[in-house]
């Protein structure tokens, strides 16, 4: 957990995993496999400025694709009409695959249920996408 200066909270997962970066970019920008480890129908497109949703029996979060180098960075914002966030992956080349890192900022410290939502959530979604990815050829 970080506080920025603008007083908002952060998540933060990190894992380093046995694949190269171009697979882990496929399983993190196209719509099948996003669903396939998010558990989210979605009409994703990675496409700098492409707006799109995420959809799930809980509800649903909106998106625009804010930032994007292929294999090694992707932004998004994520939010409905109470929460404004922005995920930001990051790939990097390691001997061993890829470490990937995921921030979720701009958490307000009076949105404790999308906070802890988020910090719940996302471990078990890294854990579902190292299984998709072991199912990638």
């Amino acid at each position: 957990m970080t506080a920025p200066a603008d007083d908002t909270l952060s998540i933060v997962v990190e894992r380093d995993m046995p694949h190269p970066p171009e697979k882990i970019w496929r399983a993190l920008t196209q719509a099948p496999l996003l669903e396939a480890w998010l558990l989210m129908k979605n009409d994703f497109q990675a496409t700098l400025g492409q707006r799109f949703s995420f959809r799930a029996d809980w509800g649903a979060v909106e998106g625009e694709v804010l930032a994007m180098e292929p294999h090694e960075t992707l932004a998004y914002s994520w939010g409905d009409s109470n929460l404004k966030s922005v995920v930001t992956w990051t790939l990097a080349p390691i001997p061993e695959g890829t470490r990937l890192r995921m921030e979720q900022a701009g958490f307000r410290r009076d949105q404790p249920r999308y906070y802890g939502g988020a910090r719940a959530g996302w471990p078990a979604h890294f854990d579902r996408l190292e299984q998709a990815l072991a199912g990638l050829a």
